[in-house]
């Protein structure tokens, strides 16, 4: 099986997407500030110093730490045309062996939601994972009412597959999860019964 590599870059049309480095800081705490109330009813409760430049530098390092690891990757997007800052994606709890799989998680910024950056993301991520890592399966967990995020899950191939109750801490409290998944080579809706 392939590992990840130290300088991960995946290209999209649009986008690079990349492993947050130290300046990053600026452009990433101006987008979380204002984008702020669009994100906090689907996150985790952002903790005291979630902006702090010592929270973004051990993100820094947990996501070098991850990728060296091959534990996960977390990447954000730059738009290529400006090197703007546009959200996150991340793969991670990448398990190898008979499971073969890891969790698909991702935010944007407010303003660039809508605009098929996240849908280019999530393929880009997707066809890196069952390509080159050689995993056979990718999970994404959403909030039922998070139709934006359910839509976006769908439209890029995965499928719902139930519920899982109490799922993760959103917002301060334990919340409920649709599931979705895709597989590679996915033949889920086809029959060969005739």
């Amino acid at each position: 099986m392939l590992s990840l590599r130290r300088k991960l870059k995946l290209e999209t049309e649009r986008m690079t997407l990349r492993a947050p480095i130290h300046s990053d800081f600026r452009p990433w705490v101006a987008l979380r500030s204002t984008s702020q109330e669009f994100l906090t009813p689907w996150e985790p409760s952002w903790s005291s110093d979630h902006l702090s430049r010592k929270a973004f530098s051990n993100r820094v390092y947990w996501a070098n730490r991850s990728i060296n690891s091959g534990t996960a990757m977390p990447l954000f997007l730059i738009r290529r045309k400006d090197q703007m800052l546009l959200g996150a994606i991340t793969l991670d709890n990448i398990r190898r062996g008979p499971a073969a799989a890891g969790t698909l998680g991702y935010w944007i910024g407010e303003t660039f939601a809508r605009r098929g950056y996240m849908r280019e993301a999530i393929e880009t991520v997707v066809h890196y994972a069952f390509n080159h890592l050689e995993l056979s399966r990718l999970e994404a967990a959403c909030l039922p009412e998070n139709a934006p995020s359910r839509g976006l899950l769908e439209r890029s191939g995965f499928k719902y597959e139930g519920v899982a109750q109490s799922y993760l801490q959103i917002d301060g409290r334990w919340r409920t999860h649709v599931l979705y998944a895709s597989l590679r080579g996915d033949r889920r809706g086809k029959t060969l019964a005739s």
